[in-house]
């Protein structure tokens, strides 16, 4: 007999790196999963950072040379596989890396594909006759090169059986927090969820910036998204934005979600709500003008959109602001 507790093995999430992936998207599910366990006592998971030839180069402006302490060996007994954008996504995974990811797929675990990442997953075939997506400006190139593929072209995140794909600057902590609400509940991962995003709030700036960076680089549609930002305190309808851009409300949709991902309407809230954020962190305007600054047709309007957004409400995002800048 013996009085030592047995514990079950931990939940392995294993992030399989490979050259060009950005830093931060290496420690986007360390973050999420750590901070899910310190809140929630039982929550448990490792996290295993994994290489296929023990070492990997981030992504530039600031290229690092990583050494994980796992190789493909480290993917072998994970529930988790997760792949995260990186640069050499055109090229030809190699064999050890396919008959890894094949191996992880026969046995049941569930893998995960961020950005360019679903190029390498789709690369080894997993993805035949499923719905995935990737960041907004690699659809059309994923469609074209992995024809059996369904490529969403609104997800944020797509789940098809075992299978997640996500797009965008985020995807890392959307799927992380997906994966986090199917072990542990919503409730789970929204709180997880506030805990990352409210205190610390990189999330706006980043977004503004991704916003920035649509503006400058949908060819054709500056124009008509510059007229979108200037009328954010009227109420528009598709009709009036396609009629100012003096095309059909189907082609207008077309180009918006071909160059940013979303439809016309659905980024127009997010400018919206951006903008909200904007008039917390910098003015004292009462927020039943924010509300109608922004044109939301009313301040319970905006505050369920918001906290869809940011996980809290305007006041309460105000207070946390201003608490963090002192």
């Amino acid at each position: 007999m013996t009085d030592e507790k047995w514990f079950p093995p931990m939940p392995v999430i294993a992030v399989l790196a490979l050259d060009g992936v950005p830093g931060h998207h290496l420690t986007v599910p360390g973050l999420v999963f750590g901070t899910a366990c310190r809140e929630h006592p039982d929550v448990t998971y490792e996290v295993r950072m994994c290489a296929p030839e023990g070492r990997v180069k981030t992504a530039a402006p600031a290229p690092l040379g990583v050494a994980p302490p796992y190789g493909l060996d480290g993917l072998s007994s994970a529930e988790v596989i997760l792949i995260p954008t990186h640069g050499v996504h055109r090229a030809e995974p190699p064999p050890a890396v396919r008959a890894a990811l094949h191996a992880a797929a026969d046995r049941g675990s569930r893998i995960a594909a961020v950005g360019t990442g679903t190029f390498t997953l789709a690369a080894t075939g997993l993805l035949d006759g499923r719905c995935a997506t990737t960041s907004w400006r690699y659809r059309e190139e994923l469609a074209a090169r992995h024809p059996r593929v369904t490529v969403d072209p609104l997800g944020t995140v797509v789940e098809d059986g075992p299978f997640l794909t996500a797009a965008g600057v985020f995807g890392g902590m959307d799927v992380c927090l997906h994966v986090l609400a199917r072990d542990h509940g919503r409730q789970v991962a929204g709180e997880t969820s506030r805990e990352l995003i409210t205190p610390l709030h990189p999330y706006a700036d980043d977004v503004r910036d991704t916003i920035a960076r649509e503006l400058a680089e949908s060819a054709g549609l500056e124009p008509i998204l510059a007229w979108m930002r200037s009328r954010l305190h009227t109420a528009l309808t598709l009709t009036d934005v396609a009629t100012h851009a003096r095309t059909s409300p189907s082609s207008l949709t077309r180009r918006f979600r071909a160059h940013t991902g979303l439809a016309p309407l659905q980024y127009l809230l997010r400018i919206r709500l951006l903008e909200a954020q904007r008039l917390l962190e910098e003015t004292d305007v009462p927020v039943e003008q924010v509300a109608t600054n922004t044109g939301f047709t009313s301040p319970a309007v905006l505050r369920r959109h918001f906290r869809d957004l940011t996980g809290t409400t305007p006041r309460d995002y105000r207070r946390n602001h201003r608490a963090r800048s002192g």
